[in-house]
C-alpha cells in the first residue's frame, strides 16, 4: 500500500471510531514505523474533513510535555493537535454520557492570543506581547485507540488524543502571574488526585507555547490572534467515569471544573 493510501485508510478508521464510539486497535502498524510525519498527515486529513463539514478551529493543544510520558513513548519532543469550537465545554458544565470513548482529565494553563506569532524563531518577548491573558483549563483527553494502547504515531494521528476542553472564566494578564511557579491541585469527587507545578510542563507553560509557535510557523500554519493554546498537563491525568466531578485550582489563575453526567435513568 502506498503512503498516501495508508494515510487515507488510517484517517478513515479513526474518523469511523469517533463516529461510532467504538475504539479501534492501534494504527501504528498501518503506517511506516515511527513515522511521525505520516501520523501528522493523518491528523491533517481528518482536520481538513472537519473543516469541510463546517467545524471551526479555535486553537491548538500541546501534548507529551511530561518527560515521564515522553520516556514512556520513546520520544524527545511534545506533539500537538487542533482544537475546534465544538470541543469547548462550559465551565462547571456537564459532559453527556457516551460523548467520549475513554476520557481522562488533566489540568493545564491555557493562553489566549491577541496577536499572530508568524516567526520561526519566536522569543519569550514575542510570546508575552502576543498573549492577551491566561486561564485555568481542563483538557479532557480521549483516544480512539482501544485501551489507550498508543505510541507517538497513534496519538499524533488521533489529533494528539484530543477530546474536549474547559476554560475558566477569569482572564489573568501574564504580568500578574508566574506561570512556571504556579501550583496546581485537581480534585475528583472532592478528593485530590493530581498535583503539580508550572515547571512540570516542559519546564514552564511558556516553553511549551514557544515550541508550538516555532513548530507551526515552520510548517507555514502559524498561531493566530484569537487562538487558544492548551499548553500541556501540570500533573498526572485522571480517568473519568459517569457521575464524576472534577475541579482544578491553579495558583494565581483560579479554579475550573466540569462534571460527567450519568446515563439517563441512572443515579450518579
Amino acid at each position: 500500500m502506498s503512503l498516501p493510501d495508508a494515510v487515507a485508510k488510517v484517517a478513515t478508521l479513526l474518523a469511523e471510531a469517533a463516529r461510532t464510539g467504538l475504539a479501534h486497535p492501534p494504527v501504528r502498524d498501518l503506517l511506516p514505523e515511527a513515522d511521525i510525519e505520516a501520523a501528522y498527515a493523518v491528523q491533517r486529513l481528518n482536520v481538513e474533513r472537519g473543516l469541510a463539514a463546517g467545524r471551526r478551529p479555535v486553537g491548538r493543544k500541546i501534548g507529551l510535555t511530561s518527560p515521564a510520558v515522553q520516556r514512556q513513548l520513546g520520544v524527545g519532543q511534545p506533539d500537538f493537535g487542533v482544537l475546534f469550537a465544538d470541543m469547548a465545554v462550559a465551565e462547571s458544565g456537564q459532559i453527556a454520557a457516551g460523548r467520549l470513548l475513554q476520557p481522562k482529565v488533566e489540568a493545564e494553563v491555557a493562553l489566549v492570543l491577541s496577536e499572530d506569532l508568524p516567526h520561526r524563531d519566536p522569543t519569550v518577548a514575542d510570546l508575552l506581547r502576543a498573549t492577551a491573558f491566561a486561564l485555568p483549563a481542563l483538557e479532557i483527553v480521549d483516544s480512539r485507540i482501544a485501551n489507550w494502547d498508543i505510541t507517538i504515531v497513534d496519538t499524533v494521528a488521533d489529533n494528539a488524543s484530543s477530546g474536549l476542553f474547559v476554560l475558566g472564566g477569569t482572564p489573568v494578564p501574564l504580568n500578574r502571574v508566574d506561570l512556571r511557579g504556579v501550583r496546581m491541585s485537581m480534585a475528583k469527587n472532592g478528593q485530590t488526585i493530581s498535583e503539580g507545578t508550572g515547571a512540570d510542563c516542559l519546564g514552564g507553560p511558556l516553553n511549551a507555547a514557544l515550541w508550538l509557535a516555532a513548530t507551526l510557523a515552520g510548517l507555514g500554519d502559524p498561531l493566530r490572534a484569537g487562538d487558544i493554546v492548551l499548553t500541556g498537563a501540570l500533573g498526572p491525568m485522571a480517568v473519568a467515569a459517569p457521575g464524576d466531578e472534577f475541579v482544578a485550582r491553579i495558583e494565581g489563575l483560579g479554579t475550573v471544573g466540569v462534571g460527567f453526567a450519568a446515563p439517563e435513568g441512572v443515579k450518579a
